[in-house]
């Protein structure tokens, strides 16, 4: 078994790890030589933080070893990758994988002989959602009816959100606009609208604060992500496109003037680009769970793990 998208999880299987997050959390001793002496391969085409950390150091914390493995440092850019995943299946118990390209990943977990984790492709970020409802259910006390609204660009985390969202009875409104094109998922959008889970918002019709106010005031939650690429700040040759996409958003930040006065919990997956998407005092806000929400990709991160490990 893997998790590849969250759509192949069932209801109670998120649900489940949802539960024993909060259980590892709150009773980490318990957990302490759960996975002993079994081996987490984390293999990342790309840069990360908090799902590198959340791994590495995760399952070292349930009595396991990590073994971290840079893409570039390997030959797996060299070779077949069907190939070099079922070499690297022979070595550890479970592999946590962050690749560029979702096909790479679903060619991945097709050629893979244990459990693999997608830890973030251009489409899905499933760990980032497990995180996500537990953060929810921590702060909020439930997730079935919990109103979450996302405003930003339509990427991969909005669609794990979605996804992980649709079967735990989360009604989230996407204010995006635009989406990645890499992002598009039509099955995904219009299985959760028909449930009623997934409500998208012209963005034609709010033109104005008011009415984006309007529509955050009647949730529960509001949400943001980065729309600006790390490469758009370092590299020249995306200079036009950062201050299009600049131009284009900046309506739709998160600041103290938007959120004035409003009862909802604020929530960004990091990191984070202060004074872009989000304003920095934000961040900081007492209704802020932003550095909670980060430190629980830990926790969830374990339940994943254990969740899968006891699949195998």
């Amino acid at each position: 078994m893997h998790l590849v998208t969250l759509k192949e999880w069932t209801d109670s299987e998120i649900q489940e790890t949802v539960e024993n997050s909060l259980k590892i959390k709150n009773h980490p001793e318990k957990y302490r030589h759960t996975a002993e002496a079994l081996n987490l391969g984390l293999l990342f085409q790309k840069t990360s933080t908090r799902t590198r950390c959340a791994g590495e150091i995760g399952i070292v914390q349930l009595g396991g070893n990590a073994h971290y493995l840079d893409w570039r440092s390997t030959n797996f850019g060299i070779a077949d990758l069907s190939d070099e995943i079922r070499v690297l299946s022979a070595y550890v118990d479970i592999i946590l994988a962050r690749f560029l390209k979702h096909n790479d990943m679903l060619d991945a977990a097709k050629a893979a002989t244990v459990p693999i984790i997608n830890g973030c492709c251009d489409r899905y970020h499933p760990t980032q959602a497990i995180g996500d409802l537990m953060t929810i259910q921590e702060y909020i006390g439930k997730l079935d009816g919990v109103k979450v609204c996302f405003v930003g660009i339509h990427n991969n985390v909005c669609n794990s959100l979605i996804a992980a969202g649709m079967k735990v009875g989360l009604e989230v409104t996407v204010i995006a606009p635009e989406i990645n094109p890499a992002a598009i998922d039509k099955e995904l959008l219009s299985e959760a609208e028909q449930k009623g889970c997934y409500k998208p918002v012209d963005t034609e019709l709010v033109d104005n604060h008011g009415i984006l106010q309007r529509i955050i005031g009647g949730c529960d939650v509001v949400y943001t992500d980065t729309w600006i690429d790390m490469e758009f700040f370092t590299d020249p040759d995306f200079a036009d496109e950062r201050d299009r996409r600049v131009e284009k958003m900046m309506p739709y930040q998160l600041n103290p003037n938007l959120l004035r006065d409003l009862d909802c919990r604020i929530m960004h997956c990091l990191p984070a680009h202060r004074g872009y998407e989000i304003d920095g005092d934000l961040l900081d806000d007492p209704r802020s769970v932003i550095f909670e929400q980060s430190e629980n990709r830990l926790h969830s991160m374990k339940a994943i793990m254990l969740y899968l490990l006891s699949q195998s």
